[in-house]
């Protein structure tokens, strides 16, 4: 009868030791060469009639081997699961388990060493003393007004005036590769593009005001336009951004025709097309409120992450969490998809030990709260992601093909996985915030985007 035996050789790491005998692999052995005779094909002999000595010469080693391996593995199994150790990936076999030297012939007992690294027991850190902010973004008039703008030019009639004559025309144009004289290149650059007149730089828009379709201008990327739109401009032009000459490139501009968006009154008529389902928004005010309460929702979200930022960096800085590091370099280096190098492993594992301690946080917070993901929750989450992508709130007539579209999705079992995964985070993050006491903040945008730069500099 197997035995099985375990030592500690060192911090959360043990040894494991089975040992199999004769009686354990022996007779699963005969009963598959037993088998193998049944259906072996071998020319000369019927099926079936293969004389038990051939097919022991020509398959019993690997047989013989293969039991006993699987042998040795289902009573580790057996172990793991009697003693509930609770350890890290899978065991590693030991450098000393060599499977050439099991022989049929001469059956006896076999000793296989495995290590395994235990997951520590810990408690977490008080997050009801951490250091914590709850920011809450300012909403100044400017946002407010840069949004109104903004809704009155998308939801703005197209016109089509004969000339240009203001920053917000919108001008459809042919860029064509050219000298500096406007002369096109043979085999140069052309593309189409669709512009604002605000896009070029200061200067060169007076080159553009008054010009009407058909005209043509020649320009410079490096002075016709700013920084930013430039570097947007290199990269839909297919030229390298990192090729300082591509700047020094001239196009002969045909302007194909020239646009602009009719800006919408401040009536409500187009505050009921802007929210059709507000009724209480009448007036001016009545709009720049509701406005602003979303702007707030999504600062909201913002200020939200932020704060569970704070509060996953105050568990794992403040959760004091011991580790087998020696068995999880030694599993790094042999056991994942692929062998790493010993310089790899000691310039990832900080990375790797921090991954894994967050792991070991979050399950216990799940564990102790009892938090669970109940089916219909995934369900709801990835229909809400569906709509979220259609555009719900422009959705109109017979819906009934969501619900199908939805049960396609959760066939896919890496998009229920992902769905749970990611409802299990939401959870496990509202759960910690509410043990914290977080000091509340108004800060500006500035401010805020600030943080966030800083933050991000600070942890990576």
């Amino acid at each position: 009868m197997a035995t099985v035996t375990r030592e500690n050789i060192g911090l959360l790491n043990d040894k494991i030791t089975v040992t199999v005998n004769k009686d354990d692999y022996f007779p699963p052995f005969e009963r598959a060469l037993k088998q193998y005779a049944k259906s072996a094909n071998i020319p000369g002999f019927r099926k079936g009639m293969v004389p038990a000595g051939i097919i022991k010469k020509m398959h019993g080693p690997a047989v013989y081997t293969e039991e006993v391996l699987k042998s040795i593995e289902k009573n580790l199994v057996d172990y793991l699961q009697q003693e509930k150790l609770d350890i890290f990936a899978q065991p590693l076999p030991s450098g000393e388990n060599d499977a050439r030297n099991l022989d049929m012939n001469n059956p006896t007992d076999y000793s296989f060493n495995f290590e395994v690294g235990l997951k520590p027991s810990f408690e977490l850190a008080d997050l009801s003393k951490a250091n914590l902010t709850r920011y809450s973004i300012e909403v100044d008039d400017k946002m407010i007004d840069d949004e109104v703008e903004r809704l009155k030019l998308r939801h703005g009639k197209m016109t089509d005036p004969e000339t240009i004559t203001t920053d917000e025309n919108v001008l459809n144009v042919k860029f064509e590769e050219s000298d500096a004289d406007g002369n096109v290149i043979e085999g140069g650059i052309s593309k189409d593009n669709s512009l604002l007149l605000k896009y070029f730089s200061a200067d060169f828009k007076q080159n553009l005001l008054g010009k009407k379709q058909n005209d043509t201008v020649v320009l410079q990327l490096k002075s016709a336009f700013d920084d930013k739109e430039r570097e947007w401009l290199i990269s839909d032009l297919g030229l390298n951004k990192e090729d300082e000459t591509a700047l020094d490139k001239y196009f002969k501009l045909t302007i194909i025709k020239v646009g602009l968006v009719e800006k919408r009154e401040l009536n409500e008529e187009f505050f009921k097309e802007v929210y059709p389902n507000k009724e209480n928004i009448t007036t001016e005010a009545d709009f720049r409120n509701e406005i602003k309460n979303e702007i707030s929702k999504g600062f909201e979200a913002q200020t939200r992450n932020h704060l569970h930022h704070q509060i996953y960096h105050a568990l794992i800085d403040n959760t004091s969490v011991e580790f087998p590091e020696g068995f999880l370099k030694k599993w790094m280096e042999n056991g994942g998809e692929q062998a790493k190098t010993p310089e790899q492993i000691e310039e990832e594992f900080p990375s790797f030990k921090d991954q894994l301690k967050w792991t070991l946080i979050s399950d216990k917070i799940v564990i102790d709260n009892n938090i669970e993901v109940a089916p219909d929750e995934i369900r709801d989450s990835v229909a809400n992601e569906v709509l979220n992508y259609f555009g719900a709130s422009g959705m109109q007539g017979d819906m009934s093909w969501i619900g199908t579209y939805v049960d396609s999705l959760l066939k896919d079992k890496q998009q229920v996985e992902n769905t749970y995964r990611k409802i299990l985070s939401q959870k496990v993050f509202e759960t910690t915030e509410s043990k914290t006491t977080p000091a509340e903040k108004i800060v500006s945008l500035d401010e805020f985007r600030k943080m966030q730069e800083e933050h991000q500099h600070h942890h990576h």
